[in-house]
């Protein structure tokens, strides 16, 4: 089961695909924190097995050692099996101040599995240090736990997230290969993490001392620290190069990026933005993208490539009267029957075969061959291939935004 913003369903389904990993993809329709995404998640899976044990993981953490993550996932599940909601604890490599930390109390019967005797939130420097020394655990979030103990816990300390949650599954509808969750039974519920929801109330709470290595990538200094360096302590990826500079993650996904003389930054070159910032500063990079929202930037909010059920496209170059893109379709995939009103485009076949309608006609289009479409004409593109199609699109106009689109059919039911 993947929970996840709707936003987000192309890109968990292709990356499942990807994987060759079946799973229910569950849509919230807006961020509400964890403990509504997790009670979400334990009703689905106890409506597949009402005893069922739930492991609860963070889509956008790192674990190091496989084997070893496995062993101590069994160990925490047989702690889990006598009625406790385990948290997975690591173990501090350094003094984080970004992380919440876990004490642990009397053992609870397995190796490395121990009652929670108190959370700490956050704290400063010395007081992580001395967290470290008095055998503190990371909190990293994730968590192992029996479904009927969690959702007994939810229903005693917040019921109205309960409540929401299974509104929201009650009225719920499909959408092509995705569930999406009711919207007004979504936002009846709290904004509130299942650490103040629960966690900190029950005393049902127990922590296994994890041996694995793990990371929440939270920042692009989290990102340097499990990657691997140069001999200048770099970490460089893409199209860079550097000169005098130490200590730096330094990353470019198309266009060459140089950096001289500067130690201790973080530079991410994208084709859509660039960033540089020093390195302890790299936290703030939140904050940045708040103010980015605040400004109305659409960077802050829209990637650079936009999926879509049939594939995805990126943006290559725009500029007055035209547009141009790179349009990939994945095998079997269909564009939507449709209209423009104020632009033509043009269709070159880079890669793959298209299947191009034009009005009444339809023909197909192979490598270094294009279409034209006048403006006005109704039209759609599929691939009928087994590789994925690849296109150029030039589009030309007086307007090439989004919203000049009129759909007269689609497969995948968007409107």
């Amino acid at each position: 089961i993947v929970v996840t913003h709707s936003e987000f369903r192309f890109v968990v389904a292709e990356q499942l695909a990807r994987l060759g990993v079946e799973a229910d993809i569950v849509l919230e329709p807006e961020r509400r924190d964890s403990a509504l995404a997790i009670a979400t998640g334990a009703l689905l899976a106890g409506n597949r097995d009402p005893e069922a044990l739930c492991l609860v993981l963070a889509a956008d953490h790192i674990v190091a050692d496989d084997e070893l993550f496995v062993e101590d996932c069994l160990i925490a599940a047989r702690c889990a099996g006598e009625g406790r909601i385990m948290m997975l604890g690591i173990h501090p490599t350094w003094p984080s101040t970004g992380y919440g930390y876990i004490a642990a109390g009397e053992p609870l019967g397995q190796d490395q599995c121990f009652q929670v005797q108190r959370f700490a939130e956050k704290p400063d420097t010395q007081t992580a240090e001395r967290y470290i020394a008095e055998g503190y655990s990371w909190n990293s979030g994730n968590f192992l736990f029996p479904v009927p103990v969690m959702l007994a816990e939810l229903e005693a300390n917040v019921p109205e997230v309960l409540e929401a949650a299974r509104g929201a599954i009650e009225g719920a509808q499909r959408d092509l290969d995705f569930l999406r969750l009711d919207k007004d039974a979504f936002a009846r519920s709290p904004r509130i993490s299942i650490d103040y929801a629960v966690m900190e109330r029950t005393r049902r709470a127990g922590v296994l001392k994890a041996r694995f290595r793990w990371s929440d990538v939270g920042s692009w200094d989290a990102l340097y620290d499990i990657k691997t360096r140069d001999g200048d302590g770099n970490v460089l990826e893409g199209p860079v190069s550097v000169l005098g500079t130490t200590g730096s993650f330094v990353r470019s996904d198309q266009v060459l990026t140089t950096v001289v003389g500067l130690d201790n930054v973080v530079v991410v070159s994208t084709p859509d933005a660039v960033l540089v910032a020093s390195k302890d500063r790299a936290p703030d990079v939140k904050a940045l993208v708040a103010q980015l929202h605040r400004e109305g930037r659409s960077e802050a909010g829209q990637h650079h490539r936009i999926h879509r059920p049939w594939g995805w496209y990126q943006r290559i170059d725009i500029g007055a009267r035209f547009q141009v893109k790179q349009i990939c379709v994945k095998p079997g995939g269909v564009l939507s029957l449709q209209r423009h009103y104020h632009r033509a485009e043009h269709w070159v076949v880079v890669h793959g075969t298209a299947e191009v309608t034009i009005d009444d006609t339809v023909k197909l289009y192979h490598e270094n061959e294009a279409a034209y479409l006048p403006i006005g004409c109704t039209h759609r593109m599929r691939n009928p291939g087994k590789i994925d199609l690849n296109i150029i699109e030039v589009q030309v106009g007086s307007y090439t935004g989004e919203d000049d689109i009129i759909r007269f059919e689609d497969i995948y039911a968007r409107s």
